[in-house]
Parts: structure tokens; C-alpha cells; sequence
């Protein structure tokens, strides 16, 4: 292969991208920023949404107040706001105009004097998402309500409350502030992929289909330079695109998860300059992997819109092992380390919590993912020596 003829391609790659100031927008601006600083807003939205609802005066509407005065008492010196409740409970919470209501039947006095289990209705929707927290706060002051009032019967009746308690479970905690950030950070690894296949996507694209379109592949390749030296500088050229959308992602991670106010959860974000290269170092195989992927669909394409509906399906790939590592958690096995994009998922997560990786499952996770990358380049190097490459009809 004319190495110096690839280097020409490359060069002259790069020069084109650059000047065209919506591809470099695309892969460098809009991809690299507006992921983190959606997800650092988003993020930080909620997490002060939740603060303010779990530390907001909790009112409590209440029907049947007369029938449970002990337990209204009770309530109030724990902070609660008693309120009236609306005369229909169950279509006020339909219509969000209500939370939750609790509802204090007739029969609840002859029941708690009876010593027995005195019913309480709390009138709900657990569908809705934004009445969790408050629904949260009036079980738990309920089922404090109960504890005291079960513990109180049995010393009345000289048996200590003890003897309801088998065992005394002491929680040992190992997670550390840092660790924790994996419960704000698990989208992480998906945005950070998501970096890598925007990057290279639209030179992919125009130094496949798109050139095929323009007319300017029979004379490109008529010059007297092999087509895998050809490849091999369009490809050259994807990966230093790709690989620099992902150095552009992370140091904005870096400085928009700065913002977030996790402190309060307890929770330490650190994207520290040592975590971001960790992370680039990690990563980088796939850019190889993405451009070679990206360059052998896009080739099959006759014209720039048909490869970019192809390659839009393409970025479905790397949210796939996310999901499934979000829905189904597993513990990092070595053979995972030999599977692309997912030993990437999970070792990203081992660098986010600050745990220690094994040099070994870093070196096969960069092996396997750079000789895949390199049969696909191989692969589109072939593609190339195809007549059918020129065919734009």
C-alpha cells in the first residue's frame, strides 16, 4: 500500500471537512456539546425538583379528621399540614388537583379501641411520576404512626417490644460518595459512544456516497495511487473526526457535570483530567471500529440521504448494551471484555465509580475491539475495488 498516497487522501480529507462548516458543526459542536449540557441540565432539573419536593411543607388533606384525632396530633408534630379534603378524594387526584388523600373511615375508632388493624385509605396514582415523593413522605409517617402505637400496646400488657424485633440488622455500607455517581452517570457510556459515531458519520458519508453523488469517485480513483491507500486515508480520516468528537465530549462532561448539585444526595461527580483520559484511552478502539462499520454501509448507499438513513438506524448500536446493562446489571466477567461497545460500557463504569481495573480486561477489550475494527477496514477496503462502487444510479 503507497503509504504517501494515503497520507495525500488524508490530508485532503480532513482539508475538505473542514471547510465545510455544517459537517464540522455537526461532528464537532452540536454532537460533543449539546449531549452533555442537555444531560447536565436535565440532570440538574431533576435533582433540584427532588430536593425541593422532599424538603417542601408536606400537606396533607384529610378526610374524616374527628374520626383518628390521635393520629392527626401525631401528624402535626411531625410537620405535617393537615388540610380538608376535597369532597370527591378520588376525582380531585384524577384531575392532579391532589397528590394524595387520606381517609379516615367511621369505623377506624371502633377498630383501634378493639385492638385491631384500623383501616386507612390514602387515595392515589402512582402513575404519576411527579406525586411519588409526597406519597413516599405519608406512608412513611404512617407506618411510623403504627410502629409506635403497636410498640405502646405491648408495654401496656407488660411484654417488651422488644420481642418483636428477631433480628438487629447493622447496614455496612461500602459505597463511597464517588461510587455513587453510577446512579446519575449510567447514560453516561451511551452518550459517550453516541460522541464516536456522530463524529465520523458525515465523512463517511462524503467520502462514500456523497462522492459517488458529486461524480468524483471514477476520477479519484483513476489516479495512480492503489484504492486501499485510498481507504485508507478516507478512513484515517473518519478516525481522527471521531476520535476528536469523543475528547470534545468528555472534557465537556467534565466541566458541565461540575454544575450538577449531587452533593446533596451525597453523591461526588469527579470527571477529573486523569478519568478523562482513562476514559479516551478506553474508548478510542471504537473509533476504528465506527469509522470501518460507518464506511462499509455508507458505500452501499447510492447517494448522501440513503447512507444517512442508514447510518442514523447505525447509532441505535450503542445504546444497546446500556439498556441492557440498566435493565439487567451483571458483574463484569473477563469473556464480557472480548465483546465491543459492551466491555467499553462497563469499563466506563468502573472508571466513573473509581474502582481499580484489571490490566487484563483493559488490554482484551482493546484487542478484540481494534481486530474487529481492522477486519472492517480490511472489509472496506475490498468494497472498494468493486465496480459497483462507482455506481451512483
Amino acid at each position: 500500500m503507497n503509504a504517501r498516497g494515503a497520507w495525500v487522501v488524508f490530508r485532503k480529507e480532513v482539508t475538505e471537512n473542514l471547510r465545510d462548516r455544517r459537517a464540522v458543526m455537526s461532528a464537532l459542536l452540536y454532537g460533543p456539546l449539546i449531549g452533555p449540557l442537555m444531560f447536565a441540565g436535565m440532570m440538574t432539573m431533576v435533582l433540584k425538583v427532588q430536593e425541593e419536593r422532599a424538603e417542601a411543607p408536606l400537606e396533607i388533606p384529610v378526610a374524616g379528621q374527628d374520626n383518628a384525632p390521635n393520629l392527626i396530633t401525631f401528624l402535626r408534630q411531625q410537620g405535617a399540614q393537615i388540610q380538608p379534603a376535597p369532597a370527591d378524594a378520588e376525582a380531585a387526584v384524577r384531575a392532579q388537583d391532589e397528590e394524595v388523600v387520606l381517609v379516615i373511615p367511621e369505623t377506624f375508632a371502633e377498630q383501634f379501641r378493639a385492638g385491631e388493624p384500623a383501616t386507612v385509605r390514602l387515595i392515589l396514582d402512582e402513575s404519576r411520576r411527579e406525586s411519588g415523593t409526597k406519597i413516599r413522605r405519608v406512608t412513611t409517617l404512617l407506618d411510623a404512626y403504627s410502629r409506635q402505637i403497636g410498640l405502646l400496646r405491648l408495654q401496656a400488657r407488660g411484654v417488651n417490644p422488644a420481642i418483636t424485633r428477631a433480628l438487629a440488622v447493622e447496614e455496612v455500607d461500602l459505597s463511597t460518595a464517588e461510587s455513587r455517581s453510577v446512579i446519575i452517570l449510567g447514560m453516561l457510556p451511551y452518550f459517550v459512544m453516541l460522541a464516536l459515531f456522530v463524529g465520523g458519520m458525515y465523512l463517511a458519508i462524503d467520502t462514500t456516497a456523497g462522492e459517488k453523488e458529486r461524480g468524483s469517485m471514477e476520477p479519484l480513483l483513476i489516479n495512480p495511487v492503489s484504492r486501499g491507500a485510498i481507504m485508507s486515508g478516507k478512513l484515517a480520516a473518519t478516525v481522527v473526526f471521531s476520535l476528536a468528537s469523543l475528547m470534545l465530549t468528555l472534557v465537556a462532561f467534565a466541566f458541565s457535570l461540575g454544575w450538577v448539585p449531587a452533593d446533596s444526595l451525597g453523591i461526588s461527580i469527579d470527571l477529573s483530567a486523569t478519568k478523562v483520559i482513562a476514559l479516551f484511552l478506553i474508548v478510542a478502539p471504537v473509533a476504528l471500529l465506527a469509522s470501518g462499520l460507518q464506511t462499509i454501509i455508507a458505500s452501499f448507499a447510492k447517494g448522501f440521504r440513503e447512507a444517512q438513513t442508514y447510518l442514523s438506524i447505525l447509532m441505535l448500536v450503542p445504546m444497546i448494551p446500556v439498556v441492557v446493562l440498566l435493565i439487567m446489571p451483571v458483574k463484569a466477567k473477563t469473556w464480557m471484555m472480548t465483546v465491543p461497545i459492551l466491555s467499553q460500557t462497563m469499563l466506563i463504569e468502573k472508571v466513573v465509580r473509581g474502582e481499580l481495573i484489571p490490566t487484563v480486561d483493559i488490554a482484551i477489550s482493546v484487542l478484540c475491539t481494534t481486530a474487529l475494527g481492522l477486519i472492517f477496514a480490511v472489509l472496506a477496503a475490498r468494497l472498494y475495488d468493486r465496480e459497483q462502487m462507482l455506481q451512483s444510479t
